[in-house]
């Protein structure tokens, strides 16, 4: 994994849940793997969404419109 200068930083604005995860922090290496796997990093979900794992862009679609109306 690429060394992130900002992992520090970004782990204090990091809401994933999951924590196991060796990529909290270098957003850039979740944001590969999560879209990927034809998904969406956690941080982009609600709270109540992420804690689900459900990463995927149907549920992030379905969340959101609930949300916004």
């Amino acid at each position: 994994m690429a060394e992130c200068r900002n992992k520090n930083n970004n782990l204090r604005k990091c809401t994933c849940s999951y924590s196991g995860c060796s990529r909290q922090g270098v957003c850039c290496e979740c944001l590969h793997y999560h879209w990927s796997q034809k998904q969406l990093p956690g941080c982009l979900f609600p709270p109540e969404a992420e804690r689900t794992y459900d990463r995927s862009l149907r549920n992030f679609i379905e969340v959101w419109s609930k949300k916004v109306g």
